[in-house]
């Protein structure tokens, strides 16, 4: 069997060919193309199986991470929306929780006022209405209204409709009755009903949820099919199955649903490619730092697994969501991130990026902007002629240029704006992973930093010795991890119910009736994406918070039946979170239902062979800080794949690979394992 995952960056698209019967990895590496993000990976699929050649009709299945959602929202770029509601409630999505996100400021940006999915004009309302606790019929449906409604829309030229009622949650028929009119009169919209993407209480942040994948799922559906069209254009017959942020894959059809669970694609693959990665030396505490072309992506796995965002938490560019989501923070700083003076005098670097094109000035595409990629190759961490295994030969004098040109504005000798450039951007991402670890009770100290990602192995051993953390593991292939975490994972669906029942008044047999159905909706959604019922598992999980809490906490049910024991056990999750529990009664507000379907993927990598003496490329002049002096340093240069697994070498040093660079900084011994991994120490 032989399956393909790839990754689309935004500097770079990653892929893998990986053959399941004989083990054989293939990476490749080339530009992405942001009009037109197909076209990279369609290209890329080509010249990898004709460099190992292998028919394209020979892929089983090509398993994708994708930004396009994520694009369409963070530029705003998404289709013109309209939304039909309860009459009296067409303001939900504009008046949110009266909670200022940024307390003390008055100059403060609110997405959902400045930057509404669905403009006030194109919120349509019409009677009907439901009631707790069961979801009773108060006032029927006016279906003529719908209908009013939806043409209104339609001479507007809204392209995508979400239609969000109160308490849909409890009952969803007048949602999907009203969609299926809204379908009928307008039928190329793209038509979403709230309860259909995630039925859960919270009107603001669930009709939000819906208005997102009303706005990016016509963009989302549209590359879907591009996308589906070019493989099958090429040869390609196998499925398409997309990366969703919870950290599952699901069938492309799925996917064109319920595009805002594509919000953490890419990032939540590379989270998995860094717990597989892991895995391989037995390390369960991980920080996985994935650090692309224009953003560092920080997330974290412990015993229990990777680290999910709790509803309070789960946002993407400061508009709630209420999806699963892998805990993930993102922050500005990448190999593309520029570095500047700003209108104060300060030395900033980020968050704005060269991006793919022009790029860094290095890669000789028209960028004249100093960017980390450029004070690196300055600082002799990169080798201008070893970039991407010899294959893209780097500009070395653009980039002094840029980088001189940064030093002129800020009165420093070139080297030591190089030097400054990478101690901001190591700062920031310190900075990043201590947000996700000390402010969230963990001690960085206690895991080990899984770098990878073009650039985040050339930055790992810095930023370790930031946060006092003795060890990084860079994977087999770090900068296409992303990709490789997407051959490790199994398709995967979650759903929910809000029941609310208070502890001494729970109905064991109303939630046990509630969980058997969402896991036969499940099981019937893994079946048709061709998933065998041996195949799937079921687990199951409850929301519960004390009488008065704002926010829930998850407790999991590790029979998917409900006992007594479990209420018991949200008092110990409670502590562990808090470092308190209390005597209050407890209410079950959700449960969780996920069906998994497994599959076969990524096992073990073979590793390196060879020698030191074989391993080593020459040497060079790299410039460190040592003792608070930046001094140059004869720098061994190594390959990677002629390592020998067990042998350490001290820093300083540098490993080449084809997909990035690792730098072993003075202080610092690396030693290539058995399982493929390059672990760093200190």
């Amino acid at each position: 069997m032989i399956v393909v995952g790839v990754d689309i960056g935004g500097t770079f698209t990653d892929l893998m060919l990986y053959d399941t019967e004989r083990g054989a990895a293939h990476v490749h590496k080339l530009h992405s193309t942001p009009a037109e993000p197909e076209r990279a990976m369609v290209d890329g699929l080509v010249a990898l199986c004709q460099e190992r050649g292998i028919d394209p009709s020979q892929i089983d299945t090509v398993y994708h991470g994708t930004t396009v959602a994520t694009n369409a929202l963070l530029t705003f770029q998404g289709a013109p929306a309209g939304m039909i509601t309860n009459e009296g409630f067409r303001d939900i999505v504009h008046i949110g929780r009266h909670q200022r996100p940024q307390h003390y400021s008055i100059m403060q940006d609110i997405p959902w006022q400045a930057r509404p999915f669905v403009r006030r004009r194109h919120r349509k309302v019409v009677a009907g209405r439901l009631a707790p606790p069961v979801g009773a019929e108060v006032t029927p449906l006016d279906e003529d209204e719908v209908r009013a409604a939806a043409q209104e829309l339609l001479d507007d030229g809204v392209t995508a409709v979400a239609v969000c009622f109160l308490f849909s949650y409890l009952n969803p028929e007048h949602e999907r009755r009203a969609a299926e009119i809204v379908a009928e009169v307008m039928p190329d919209a793209f038509v979403t009903a709230s309860a259909d993407v995630f039925p859960q209480f919270r009107e603001f942040e669930r009709f939000t949820t819906a208005s997102m994948n009303a706005f990016v799922g016509p963009l989302t559906g549209n590359y879907l099919d591009r996308l589906a069209s070019s493989l099958a254009g090429i040869g390609v017959t196998g499925d398409l199955h997309v990366m969703m942020s919870n950290g599952g894959l699901a069938s492309a059809t799925q996917a064109s649903r319920r595009p805002v669970t594509l919000m953490l694609s890419g990032p939540a693959a590379g989270v998995l490619g860094g717990l597989w990665a892991g895995g391989l030396d037995g390390r369960e505490r991980l920080i996985t730092f994935d650090v692309g072309g224009t953003s560092a992506d920080i997330g974290l796995v412990t015993e229990r697994g990777v680290v999910e965002a709790q509803a309070r938490d789960t946002q993407v560019a400061g508009y709630p969501l209420l999806v699963p989501m892998v805990d993930i923070h993102t922050i500005g700083a990448g190999g593309g991130s520029i570095a500047y003076r700003d209108h104060g005098g300060a030395f900033r670097v980020g968050p704005r990026s060269a991006g793919a094109t022009p790029g860094p000035a290095c890669y000789g595409r028209g960028g004249e902007e100093p960017t980390l990629t450029d004070a690196n190759l300055v600082l002799g961490r990169i080798d201008a002629d070893r970039f991407l295994g010899g294959e893209m030969a780097l500009d070395k004098e653009a980039a002094e240029r840029a980088i001189a040109g940064l030093a002129a504005e800020l009165g420093l000798e070139p080297r030591e704006a190089a030097e400054g450039a990478v101690t901001i951007a190591n700062a920031s991402m310190a900075a990043a992973i201590r947000s996700r670890t000390i402010q969230k009770g963990h001690d960085p100290r206690d895991f080990s930093l899984v770098a990878f990602g073009g650039a985040g192995p050339l930055h790992a051993a810095d930023v370790a010795d930031l946060l006092g953390t003795t060890e990084v593991l860079v994977p087999p292939h770090p900068g296409i991890t992303a990709a490789t975490g997407l051959l490790t994972s199994d398709l995967k669906y979650d759903q929910m119910r809000t029941v609310f029942m208070r502890e001494g008044a729970i109905d064991a047999g109303a939630i046990d009736k509630s969980l058997d159905d969402v896991a036969d909706e499940l099981r019937s959604r893994l079946r048709d994406d061709g998933v065998s019922e041996a195949d799937i598992t079921i687990s199951a999980a409850l929301d519960c918070r004390y009488m008065g809490q704002g926010y829930e906490l998850r407790v999991p049910l590790p029979e998917g039946r409900f006992t007594d024991a479990d209420l018991a056990e949200f008092h110990n999750l409670h502590r562990q979170e808090y470092g308190h529990a209390f005597t209050d009664p407890i209410e079950v507000v959700n449960l969780r239902v996920t069906g998994v379907g497994a599959r076969e993927g990524v096992d073990r990598l073979p590793a390196s062979i060879g020698s030191l003496d074989e391993s080593r490329l020459g040497t060079g002049d790299g410039l460190f800080r040592v003792g608070g002096k930046l001094e140059s340093l004869t720098t061994i240069y190594l390959d990677r794949g002629s390592l020998p697994p067990g042998e350490p070498f001290p820093g300083p040093a540098v490993v080449f690979q084809r997909d990035t660079t690792v730098v072993v900084p003075p202080g610092w011994t690396g030693c290539a394992q058995p399982s493929g991994n390059l672990i760093l120490s200190r």
